[in-house]
Parts: structure tokens; C-alpha cells; sequence
């Protein structure tokens, strides 16, 4: 246990330092920012309403329950708690997230998947992992490898990435992103579960279907099985 908790800390720091020296989100111009949604308590500072710093408190810089395991019993078999803006208040303008990830042993996936915002930088801390992620067009290039406990990959930026349970165990990984929301985009989701769908013939051509596979996996990931 002491293990994975000095490997928190140290992933946790890390991950502060790179936000500092190159945060995607703009820099500040003052200590902090708390994000609020009633205007009328705010003041108007780098564009966002943000609260007095003079009411902002200790809670506003909280979060707990990092250490409860995600639920991983859906067709994908993984779960994502995300701490990012929206958790804590106090991140608005400081440029870093972090999520948990729970992996369901014997393949338990984090689906293909970018994040417009932010690079992520992961760390596993149990079980074995398979990541990798694409590049750009034209090369498309793949990177992959396989993780254990202690060990770290980066997804930069935009690129779509992965994550798959290659063991028989529950896994677990932490990762930092250099967003305070940096946004997610599942593939499978977006292409097949717009709403509304996206036109069948599109994806006929694009993917080199059959319209009759598409219109499946439009069902399969349409909104009413969300």
C-alpha cells in the first residue's frame, strides 16, 4: 500500500510541474479562479465569472474518493472517475485534471477515444496494460506497449488512444491531463451514436461497409442504448 501511495504522489507532482511549464489552458493572472454559475456573486476576471477570492474556501480546492473503485460491470468493462473543473471549483484557469481508471480483468478496455484539450500522462498502478495511440494522417503510425505497476505513457494531444486489461486481475491507473476539462471524444460513440445519426451512406463509404452493418452498429450505439 505504501507503494502505490508514493507513487501517487509522485505521478500527482509530476503532473502539477508539467501543467506549470506548459499548461494547454491559458495561464492565469491571479492566484486562482473559482468557478461559480451565479454571476451575481462573481467578478469578471480572464473572461470567466469567477467567485470573491476573498469567499473562496478550503473545499473549493477539495475532492474525495479517489480511493473507491469504479463500477467496470458494462459492455466495455473499464470506468473513468474524472476530477476535473467540474469536481473542483478551484481548477478553473489552472490548466490540470486527473481521472481514475478501472480496468475489469480479461480485457477490460478504455475504447478508442481523443482528448481535444489536453496531452494525458498515465500511470498504472496495479495490473497490466496494453495502451498505445495513432497519429495524424498521413502516416497514421501506432505506439504501443505494455505497462506494469510504476510505469508511465503520454497521449499527446488530439491523438486517438487506448487502454486494454491484458491480465486476469482488476487494473488501475491514475492519469493527469493539461486541461482543467479537457474533453473526451469516444470514436465508436461519436461516428455511430450521434444524435441525430449520421447518415448511413456516409458511413457506408467512409468505413466500406455494408449499409446493413452500419444501420447495426448505429443500433448498437445509437442514444437510446446510452
Amino acid at each position: 500500500m505504501k507503494g502505490i501511495h508514493s507513487i501517487l504522489v509522485a505521478f500527482s507532482l509530476l503532473a502539477f510541474a508539467c501543467s506549470l511549464a506548459s499548461a494547454f489552458d491559458p495561464s492565469p493572472l491571479q492566484d486562482f479562479c473559482v468557478a461559480i454559475n451565479d454571476t451575481k456573486t462573481g467578478v469578471f476576471v480572464n473572461g470567466k465569472f469567477c467567485k470573491d477570492p476573498k469567499l473562496a474556501v478550503a473545499d473549493d480546492f477539495f475532492f474525495s474518493g479517489l480511493n473507491r473503485p469504479g463500477n467496470t460491470s458494462n459492455l466495455v468493462g473499464s470506468n473513468v472517475t474524472t476530477v476535473n473543473v467540474d469536481q473542483i471549483p478551484g481548477l478553473n484557469t489552472l490548466g490540470i485534471s486527473l481521472v481514475r481508471i478501472d480496468y475489469a480483468p480479461y480485457g477490460g478496455l478504455n475504447p478508442p477515444h481523443t482528448h481535444p484539450r489536453g496531452t494525458e500522462i498515465l500511470v498504472v498502478v496495479e495490473g497490466t496494460l496494453y495502451v498505445a495511440f495513432v497519429t495524424s494522417n498521413p502516416d497514421n503510425r501506432l505506439f504501443t506497449k505494455v505497462l506494469n505497476p510504476g510505469d508511465v505513457f503520454v497521449f499527446p494531444i488530439g491523438l486517438i488512444h487506448f487502454q486494454l486489461n491484458i491480465a486476469k486481475t482488476n487494473a488501475v491507473a491514475f492519469a493527469g491531463l493539461s486541461s482543467q476539462n479537457a474533453g473526451v471524444i469516444t470514436i465508436a460513440d461519436a461516428v455511430f451514436g450521434s444524435n441525430p445519426p449520421i447518415n448511413p451512406d456516409v458511413l457506408t463509404k467512409a468505413f466500406q461497409l455494408d449499409k446493413k452493418v452500419v444501420t447495426y452498429l448505429q443500433s448498437r450505439f445509437g442514444q437510446t442504448n446510452k
